[in-house]
């Protein structure tokens, strides 16, 4: 009984005991194990002579690094005797905490190859190597498109080798944690070479790939077979660069690859490995006249280079043998985990019914309220009945026709797939079809389908039949963008016409007090803009006398700025006709902000201007915030002066006025739209910049609403010369303006009210 009596009481605690007990046990156990680790972690491949002094200082330099890094508070004492600078941080935070890039890849090729194999090679690695660069002695007159190559004017192979070396670390020492160099006669598994490098620790001095042994020298010493590829860490390269010329003037060899490999053994003690930190260089050495379709060896299947590659095509069917294995291992694995989600699915307490569809893929989005639900579109094989301009009905053309028709051919395969050999399935019509996107899971359809329907004895019969299917998101791939930096001049073009004098003071007020008073990389030039009337009477009373002076005034009050000011004369102040005007003024790599005059400058709007107009990449056409009309928002009461950004109004997406890019791609663009105008000068006044940039340019146009720019409501002037679509634009733009429905409807409230008593 007290048995029992104590067995109750202590049963609540057993698993607190039990789990405290194993904790113990796996504790003492880990430390076993990592010290074991420690003593058999030999990837750094330290050659073990004691009579190596350079062997010997490589071995201190590891236990350095194994070192837990302790860190250092430095508190910060300002000095009041000393002037302290604006502290310029720099936009990215990687560059700030010194993250480096990942990998760069260097290819050794020649001025026979460089068309040949180089581009077979750039061809079948770029996607995975986003860095990648060509070294080759002689230079040449033409350069492969899309290849950046290097040349050193000398083809000796061991020369090139060292300028190679050197050239890498004086570059790209800083920027990048590894270093991988290959002939352009190696086929490289590049997704295979980026994945074990997430395996490896970025710390330690490797030197990895198909290790080889010297003619004739001892098995502890051995290098990295070229023709396979290897890997350099940074701190490895770092250390290597100051015996290089030390190495090129001691170390006769032929092979650039067996000379690298001694200059690395002799002056820092580490020799080649294929195995580190569990990750294995695997590489496969290709017979002479193997057929790749035909190789099914482990070796080669799990390869990470092939060596020797004689000719481009093989360089090609290489890649497509090894496309073709990646994509069975996809497959394979995407089976077994279906199977594992299915079953544990059956024991979840929804059971089989709680299995999403597709197996694997995330389950449909629930809506939480009415305003939530994703409508479908409805569509034929020739119309869609949801289109882009807000019509009811349009033609179904370009990319949705071509998704249309490949939806229903593999609709039709997979059930074909499913089906026989009992039945085979033809299409004849599709009645209805329905499309949404998720954007939890991808692109939904729901197709109705007239089918005929063929059994194996040749009987036929036409069917109707409902298929579901799902064309998935696939993974989430980073677009590399050129660098950009927030040191790059703006330089702001305000026009200003007769009916916009008025507010210029206001702009200059607001100029002056965001980016001259805190020193910002900007420059301003204005653009009157006289008609014929007030041209003619210019030497008279010139209508922007008063905004000159107001120019004047701040240039006496800051002797170091210039604002410059261009008169035009014209009845219709066209952005293009006014833009060429200006473009012939400044250089091509100006970065011009055509702004408005009631638009505020300041310095978080110019930052994203620096950033989003990308010379020869980008450009940039903000969406600015547009307070509405006080008189009918506030009525009575006091006008909000709080700082609260963004209540009061709406984004403009009427308003095209404002927008960020460089001369030389505003150049590019109208050099192609001038073919177009020779026949038709009134395109000039129907078309803005905007326009420009869509209709003959290739670049990117970046439109996004820009919480920065905020403006003041007014009323605009619509200038009826302009183009029907500009006009319009320009109506709706001060009608939107106006108010909210809820202020207008209550607007019209209080009126009738009044009007009734």
């Amino acid at each position: 009984m007290r048995l029992a009596s104590l067995l109750s009481i202590c049963r609540p605690a057993l698993p607190l005991i039990l789990g405290i007990s194993l904790g113990c046990s796996l504790s003492l156990l880990r430390v076993s194990w990592s010290q074991v680790s420690d003593a058999e972690d030999a990837c750094l491949g330290l050659v073990g002579d004691e009579s190596n002094s350079n062997a010997g200082a490589a071995g201190v330099k590891k236990d350095r690094h194994s070192d837990d890094f302790q860190p250092r508070i430095i508190p910060y004492k300002k000095d009041p005797n000393r002037l302290h600078k604006k502290v310029l941080r720099t936009r990215y935070i990687h560059t700030e905490l010194g993250i480096r890039e990942k990998l760069l890849v260097g290819v050794m090729t020649s001025k026979t190859n460089l068309n040949t194999l180089a581009v077979a090679v750039n061809r079948t690695v770029t996607q995975h190597f986003s860095h990648i660069f060509y070294f080759t002695g002689l230079r040449i007159p033409k350069i492969p498109h899309g290849m950046q190559v290097i040349s050193h004017g000398d083809d000796r192979p061991v020369w090139l080798m060292y300028e190679t070396i050197r050239y890498v670390h004086l570059h790209f020492g800083d920027d990048y944690d590894w270093f991988y160099f290959m002939q352009d006669d190696t086929y490289a598994q590049a997704e295979r070479i980026v994945t074990a490098l997430q395996h490896l620790s970025i710390n330690k001095d490797l030197y990895m790939g198909r290790a080889e042994e010297f003619i004739g020298g001892d098995e502890k010493f051995k290098y990295c077979h070229g023709g396979y590829g290897y890997l350099l860490s940074r701190s490895l390269l770092v250390r290597l660069q100051q015996h290089l010329d030390s190495c090129r003037n001691d170390i006769l060899s032929v092979r650039p690859d067996e000379w690298l490999g001694r200059c690395i053994i002799d002056y820092l003690g580490v020799s080649c490995v294929e195995k580190c930190e569990e990750v294995e260089y695997r590489y496969h050495e290709l017979r002479k006249n193997a057929d790749p379709d035909k190789e099914d060896s482990l070796q080669f299947i799990n390869a990470m280079a092939v060596h020797p590659v004689r000719d481009s095509v093989l360089m090609y069917r290489l890649h497509k043998r090894f496309s073709e294995i990646e994509l069975e291992r996809a497959y394979n694995e995407i089976e077994q985990l279906q199977i594992q989600i299915r079953n544990l699915s059956l024991l979840t307490p929804d059971g089989k019914a709680g299995t999403p569809w597709p197996i694997g893929v995330n389950p449909p989005f629930k809506p939480k309220s009415r305003f939530e639900v994703i409508n479908w579109d409805y569509f034929t094989e020739d119309h869609i009945y949801s289109c882009v301009d807000g019509s009811p009905k349009c033609e179904l053309l370009g990319i949705d026709k071509a998704d249309v028709g490949n939806i229903v051919e593999v609709a039709v395969e997979q059930m074909n797939e499913k089906y026989q050999p009992l039945l085979r399935f033809k299409k004849r019509q599709l009645l209805n079809g329905y499309r949404r996107f998720d954007p939890t899971r991808g692109m939904e359809y729901t197709l109705d389908l007239v089918l005929e329907a063929f059994t194996q004895k040749g009987h036929r019969q036409i069917i109707k039949k409902r298929v579901s299917l799902l064309r998935p998101l696939s993974q989430v791939e980073i677009i590399p963008m050129p660098y950009v930096t927030e040191a790059t001049r703006v330089q702001v073009i305000l026009p200003v016409t007769a009916h916009d004098k008025d507010y210029v003071g206001n702009f200059l007020d607001m100029y002056v007090m965001n980016t001259l008073d805190t020193h910002e990389n900007v420059l301003l030039t204005f653009l009157f803009i006289y008609d014929m009337v007030d041209a003619q009477r210019v030497s008279q009373t010139d209508v922007f006398a008063g905004v000159k002076s107001m120019i004047a005034e701040v240039e006496k009050r800051y002797t170091d700025v210039k604002l410059p000011w261009i008169s035009v004369k014209t009845e219709v102040p066209s952005q293009i006709k006014l833009m060429d005007i200006i473009s012939k003024k400044h250089p091509v790599d100006t970065l011009f902000f055509i702004s408005t005059i009631w638009t505020e400058v300041n310095t978080d709007f110019l930052n994203r201007c620096r950033m989003n107009a990308i010379n020869n990449w980008q450009v940039f056409f903000p969406i600015h915030f547009q307070e509405y009309n006080p008189a009918i928002v506030y009525r009575e009461q006091q006008s909000s002066t709080t700082s609260e950004a963004l209540r009061d109004g709406h984004f403009d997406h009427y308003a095209f006025e404002e927008a960020c890019f460089y001369n030389s791609d505003y150049m590019t663009a109208r050099t192609k739209m001038a073919a177009d105008i020779l026949d038709n000068d009134e395109m000039l006044e129907s078309m803005e910049i905007y326009d420009i940039f869509i209709k003959y340019s290739s670049l990117h146009v970046f439109r996004a609403v820009e919480p920065a720019l905020v403006q003041k409501y007014i009323r605009r002037e619509c200038n009826p010369r302009f183009s029907e679509e500009v006009y319009h634009r320009c109506v709706l733009s001060n009608l939107e303006g106006l108010a909210s429905r809820s202020h207008l409807a209550m607007a019209l409230f209080e009126q009738e009210q009044a009007n009734s008593t």
